[in-house]
């Protein structure tokens, strides 16, 4: 019989609010250690927690993206666990009454098709403080200036069936909260991050045991801690074992999962209602206000990418997940009027510079005007493409738009055609065995053999030579020599 794999996933968005989801300390990241925490968040004798407004604006938002049920009512519960970074000894969520019920994601396959991916719920809570390890010999540090950030818990249903479809759905999730601005979507800083949900079962059988590995905070890692944990599943299966189901922790280093504890259910947490908030009611006008101000959803966007730029799916698809990279696209477009020449450099030229020096779009050395300058050039045979990959490496390391550096430089284009003949007459007078092979070929591989002369001429002008000269000027004075 076939193994099947059953994943669901919980996903935590830190929410983009300015101040924690109970008090009106800072949620700003890297901080020095226990500055941001205050009296709330300490749970200290005689305060008492104000719920932060925005956090429900964002949950609501992100509830009508995904066209769920929104919880007219909704209500805070207290989850009571011990932990050395949760200062309260509870932490305050969402149960019975959450912010977001039913709803659901559409997700594309390699194969081109798309799936469904239901949406169990989404709840608000609070985040939990940091214990910190690496640091500390044989001790563990507490770092309590997350305790109290607002999450946003999205809880799948358990549709998904492989490790790729799983890391889709993480991305799809990532680009909607990213683009709606609630979240920023910060891995490496785990203002993101999963919970993966698998168990293995013969089709047509009963749900298994299921595991939890918490908290991955990258889309790579996501995959392989799932791969890695139905092998083990499945290995464990037919020897005879059994599944305990528990809490792991993904190993990056080993790449590899480990037991972290005992699965606990929910009423192992005695969950009850919080008695310092007060129910959250809204009515449907709240929620219409915040459906008619939704900016541009990911999948609307490359709708409108692959119709109004004849984009491919795929390049819309990549542009449109992330807004900034796509605010970033359609300003080059338009500067350069040429959607495939400004896609090709975005995705290109400008990613490559991007992941070399780990920089995020929005950080970009060269702006998009910048670029958008660069391409009309090219388009205008000012510049080749080559010599504006020159020109792009000068804006990146020292600044300057395209018309300051071609001029300082002395990179404009030689279109003259008087000149680029005589460096085509200097190369095939400089290279007959060249030129007796062209002339012997059969006239279906001269083509892939002008490459040659086109280098030599392109050399011998700098880069410079129109390309589309020279090779229409190489090519007659050759055929002509046949």
């Amino acid at each position: 019989m076939e193994w099947e794999t059953v994943i669901g996933l919980e996903i935590h968005a830190q929410l983009a609010t300015n101040t924690k989801i109970f008090s009106g300390a800072s949620t700003a990241f890297g901080a020095e250690a226990n500055t941001q925490a205050c009296a709330v968040d300490l749970a200290l004798p005689g305060t008492l927690p104000v719920f932060n407004e925005s956090a429900l604006r964002m949950a609501v938002m992100f509830g009508t993206a995904i066209d769920a049920e929104i919880g007219k009512v909704s209500v805070f519960d207290r989850k009571n666990y011990f932990y050395p970074d949760l200062p309260k000894g509870y932490q305050t969520s969402q149960l019975f009454y959450p912010i977001v019920g039913e709803g659901h994601i559409d997700i594309e396959l390699e194969d081109g098709s798309t799936k469904r991916i239901g949406v169990t719920r989404a709840h608000l809570e609070e985040d939990a403080g940091k214990s910190l390890h690496e640091e500390f010999a044989s001790q563990t540090g507490i770092d309590l200036n997350r305790a109290g950030t607002p999450l946003l818990e999205i809880v799948s249903e358990p549709d998904m069936r492989s490790a790729e479809e799983a890391v889709a759905y993480v991305k799809k999730i990532h680009a909607l909260v990213t683009n709606l601005g609630i979240c920023d979507g910060n891995m490496a800083e785990g203002s993101f991050r999963c919970d993966c949900n698998v168990s293995v079962r013969y089709k047509g059988e009963e749900l298994g045991n299921r595991t939890e590995t918490k908290n991955i905070n990258s889309f790579r890692f996501i995959e392989k801690a799932i791969k890695g944990e139905v092998i083990r599943q499945i290995d464990i299966l037919e020897d005879g074992g059994r599944i305990t189901q528990e809490t792991r922790l993904y190993d990056a280093d080993k790449d590899e999962t480990r037991s972290m504890r005992s699965k606990e259910e929910a009423n192992d947490y005695r969950y009850f209602p919080c008695p310092d908030l007060l129910p959250i009611v809204i009515d449907d006008e709240y929620i219409d206000t915040i459906r008619k101000a939704l900016p541009e959803l990911p999948d609307v966007r490359r709708t409108r990418f692959v119709d109004t730029y004849q984009l491919s799916a795929y390049d819309a698809g990549v542009l449109s997940a992330y807004k900034p990279l796509s605010d970033f696209f359609e300003t080059v477009a338009t500067i350069s009027t040429d959607a495939k020449l400004s896609v090709n450099w975005v995705m290109g030229e400008l990613s490559k510079h991007l992941n070399q020096h780990d920089t995020d779009i929005k950080n970009s050395p060269v702006s998009a005007q910048q670029l958008g300058g660069l391409l009309q050039r090219i388009k205008d045979n000012t510049i080749s493409g080559n010599i504006a990959k020159k020109v792009f490496e000068a804006m990146w390391n020292e600044g300057g738009t395209a018309d300051e550096i071609i001029e300082a430089k002395g990179l404009k284009q030689v279109t003259d055609t008087g000149a680029i003949e005589k460096i085509v007459d200097e190369v095939i007078a400089n290279n007959q065995k060249q030129v007796d092979q062209y002339t012997a070929a059969e006239p279906d591989k001269r083509g892939k053999m002008i490459g040659f002369f086109m280098g030599q001429v392109m050399k011998a002008s700098g880069g410079k030579a129109n390309p589309g000269q020279v090779q229409g000027m190489m090519k007659q004075k050759l055929d002509a020599l046949c």
